[in-house]
């Protein structure tokens, strides 16, 4: 007979089944979308439309992308460990401001980056107007670089990502580099062979983790490689969908792109290698830094100034400088109407997000197994996936969801029911659902453990079931990281372009979908107020990141 403490332990499993359940059919609705890519691959053959891409396209897909993600992986590799290295490591006027606020790039999105950048720059542009009046230049007098180019992709992701890669190697060095870099110092080594030989190699792992998340959301964009016309798997997915009207092309295109960017996971994994770095030593504050005085200063001075100024100050400045002098010229109702549909589909995913995060999370802590294992990174594999692949993987099945209801519906009851699902936002948010889901679960699981598994079973021990206790003792505890998961989905929504781009209903634009159709239409002062919207509702997140680092700056001066 099993003892009354082992009792309490399966009390859950069997009086609440469900929960796993739940759990298990939300991580089923996650991967389904990768399974109706790769059977629709499969049961479509080669097709006609595949056979002109390849011949054609393909090879130009496949170049531009390497070289894309090469430029991307070097420059978010400079700028972010550079910055990292600088701020914990050495003493330089603006220092302490510079930590936090290095983290602002992430709240402009890269295809708002490009429309700013392409309006400063560009032949008609103030810079190169001003170069030509200040030295009396024609058009065939000089030479300026074309920012919509590879080049400029490259140049605008990595001004906009570059802060995943600072991030995880400031914390990296700030855990890690304490005694061993004075360790280094007294066996003789200059301060750069110390970062070289102690504090790069520690700091790898996480630096490996940055780049990764740097290169899926590169693989992911459409807007950037759209607007400057470079050839991308991204863009060959949209015209083989919209285009040429291939769902099959469209897959297969999808799935090269899945490979990329398990290419990508599977690098960063390889690239730790077997090593394995530990930290003996309990000190996690007080970390010395060297002071710069001087020319010296003045260049990591510079350093700092520069991402900062160039990925965040500069195109809301111009933005705001847009909105302001010209903006949109329908700024009124319309505008309203397209951010309160934008308010609507973050509102609603962010919503789902939560509650099944709160569901997925719940039990896995009540339901301990391979089985939630198993569901749980799965549930992960949705931010990985392009929201292009996901957009996809949702229509193919649920465009056939949609005409087998309505053939039901017109053959039984003689009704004309329409699009049920791609007809309505329900596709889209469903879409979102399964790109940004993860991102709820892991802010839940956060805060979930830091929760004593003795709460539970004192609760118990009263007379609550799993269900009780998970309403009356977690809930009021998870307050904050239930807050931050919406924040964080509705954030996501809000500045998600490809998959609102293929998914959304007829007559149905976001703040988003504005942005893009008027830049690429050259309207690119009436983009501006969408565009600005978007960057100051990103701003939410990084405010309050902002906010943690200072927190934790200041309590490791102490």
């Amino acid at each position: 007979m099993p003892s009354p403490s082992l009792a309490l332990r399966l009390r859950p499993v069997v009086e609440l089944p469900w929960l796993k359940l739940c759990a298990l059919a939300a991580a089923a609705l996650v991967a389904a979308p990768l399974l109706s890519v790769g059977m629709n691959v499969f049961a479509g053959g080669t097709g006609a439309t595949w056979a002109h891409l390849a011949a054609t396209v393909l090879p130009d897909y496949v170049v531009t992308t390497l070289l894309l993600c090469l430029g991307v992986a070097l420059g978010v590799a400079a700028l972010g460990v550079g910055a990292a290295w600088l701020v914990t490591r050495h003493e330089f006027p603006l220092r302490a401001q510079f930590e936090w606020a290095l983290v602002l790039p992430l709240a402009m999105p890269a295809y708002v980056m490009a429309y700013t950048y392409t309006d400063l720059l560009q032949y008609v542009g103030p810079v190169q107007g001003a170069l030509r009046e200040a030295f009396g230049w024609r058009r065939a007098d000089y030479w300026f670089p074309d920012v919509r180019s590879t080049g400029g992709a490259v140049l605008m992701f990595s001004l906009v990502l570059y802060p995943y890669v600072y991030m995880l190697a400031r914390t990296a060095f700030l855990e890690r580099a304490g005694g061993l870099v004075e360790v280094a110092r007294a066996m003789g080594l200059t301060p750069w062979q110390g970062f070289v030989r102690v504090s790069l190699p520690l700091a790898r792992p996480a630096i490996a983790g940055g780049m990764a998340l740097a290169l899926m959301e590169t693989l992911a964009d459409y807007g950037t490689v759209s607007y400057f016309a470079v050839q991308t798997f991204t863009t060959g997915i949209y015209r083989a969908w919209f285009s040429l009207g291939d769902r099959v092309a469209a897959a297969q295109l999808a799935l090269a792109l899945l490979a990329f960017v398990i290419g990508v996971l599977v690098l960063e994994r390889l690239s730790r290698g077997r090593s394995r770095f530990h930290d003996t030593t309990l000190r996690r504050s007080g970390v010395s830094r060297s002071p710069l005085h001087g020319a010296q200063a003045l260049l990591a001075l510079l350093a700092c100034v520069l991402p900062l100024v160039l990925g965040f100050l500069l195109p809301a400045g111009l933005l705001l400088e847009m909105a302001w002098s010209e903006g949109d010229a329908q700024f009124g109702p319309r505008f309203f109407a397209l951010a309160g549909n934008s308010v609507l589909l973050s509102g609603l995913t962010a919503l789902l997000a939560v509650g099944l995060a709160l569901l997925i999370a719940y039990a896995a802590r009540s339901h301990a197994g391979p089985a939630m294992r198993w569901a749980h990174r799965v549930v992960g594999l949705g931010y990985a996936l392009p929201g292009s692949v996901i957009a996809v993987g949702v229509l193919i099945p649920v465009t056939r969801l949609d005409h087998l209801i309505a053939t039901l519906l017109r053959e039984t009851l003689h009704v004309e029911a329409g699009l049920l699902f791609t007809g309505t936002i329900a596709a889209l948010v469903y879409a979102c659902l399964v790109r940004y889901l993860t991102a709820a679960v892991q802010t839940v699981d956060a805060g979930l453990s830091k929760i004593t598994p003795h709460m539970d079973d004192a609760a118990r021990s009263l007379g609550h079931g799993p269900g009780a206790t998970l309403r009356r003792v977690h809930l009021p505890l998870l307050r904050g990281s239930v807050l931050t998961a919406a924040l964080l989905v509705f954030i996501d929504v809000m500045k998600e372009l490809p998959a609102t781009l293929v998914m959304r209903p007829f007559n149905f634009n976001t703040l988003a979908t504005q942005a893009y159709t008027l830049a690429s239409d050259e309207r690119l002062a009436e983009a501006s107020t969408a565009a600005l919207a978007i960057v100051v509702v990103g701003l939410l997140p990084m405010m309050l990141l902002c906010r943690q680092i200072a927190k934790g700056q200041a309590v490791s001066a102490h």
